[in-house]
């Protein structure tokens, strides 16, 4: 009996979240008035759609465990930050949509689980600085979209047109990267930077064996220089007492007066 139930009551659906629409492996969560990402997703879903939503943070663990996911999309969200640790679970996936949020600050510790990712988009963003250990932490990494966003061109650009200048392979659109900042450079292409442009932020950029020096060099500087003021110090009174004892043995008289 128990065998005929199992065969005429087929098995039980995968999970699918209550706003979401749902087919062989895919959600779609888009444009449904959603803040935060559902929990109540298959461990076999390949690709989630949470674009067009108002979900504003992605704390730590965001996501159920998802060892199938392959894409996920949060385009066109209200996001301005992303936790550390939001993507934990997620090292299948291939692509990440960030575009047309609200970020202005990445970490690369936040794409470290990314260990499989081949295309991040980050387009339509408030970025204007863009750590290079962000997509140097994708060892995958075959495409990067960073267009309009607001690029702060000084030379804190410097680490990241370094970056793009050595992985212009992987960057897309790349007439798509201009400056902001400053005024006069305002829709200048990054990728349009040569060595010169950055020559002054070179000879100005300390070396942490610059700072190490210092560290060094001036606490030894400024004890020195206690022990040279009172060795002069020393050097002028015992030149005065000298100075006096001379006109006490020539003009005793003084002395006595004294």
């Amino acid at each position: 009996v128990l065998a005929l139930l199992l065969l005429l009551c087929p098995p039980p659906s995968p999970a699918c979240p209550a706003a979401c629409r749902c087919a062989l492996g895919e959600v779609d969560c888009s444009e449904r008035g959603l803040r935060e990402v559902p929990w109540s997703l298959s461990a076999n879903t390949s690709a989630l759609w949470l674009s067009h939503n108002f979900i504003t943070v992605l704390g730590p663990r965001s996501f159920p465990a998802l060892p199938g996911l392959r894409l996920l999309s949060l385009a066109h969200n209200r996001l301005e930050l992303i936790h550390g640790q939001a993507l934990l679970g997620l090292g299948a996936l291939q692509e990440l949509d960030l575009s047309h949020n609200l970020l202005t600050v990445l970490t690369p510790e936040t794409f470290l689980p990314l260990t499989s990712l081949g295309t991040l988009n980050l387009g339509s963003n408030r970025l204007g600085e863009l750590e290079p250990g962000v997509p140097g932490a994708l060892p995958q990494l075959r495409a990067l979209l960073l267009q309009d966003n607001p690029w702060v061109c000084s030379c804190g650009i410097l680490p990241l047109w370094r970056w793009l200048s050595h992985n212009r392979e992987k960057v897309r659109e790349k007439s798509l990267l201009l400056c902001r900042v400053p005024e006069q450079l305002n829709k200048y292409p990054i990728m349009a930077f040569g060595d010169e442009s950055f020559r002054q932020c070179q000879e100005t950029s300390l070396s942490s064996q610059h700072y190490i020096a210092f560290f060094i060099i001036g606490p030894f500087s400024f004890i020195a220089s206690i022990f040279f003021c009172t060795f002069m110090g020393s050097l002028i009174v015992f030149y005065h007492s000298l100075r006096r004892e001379s006109q006490c043995w020539r003009r005793p008289r003084i002395c006595r007066g004294h």
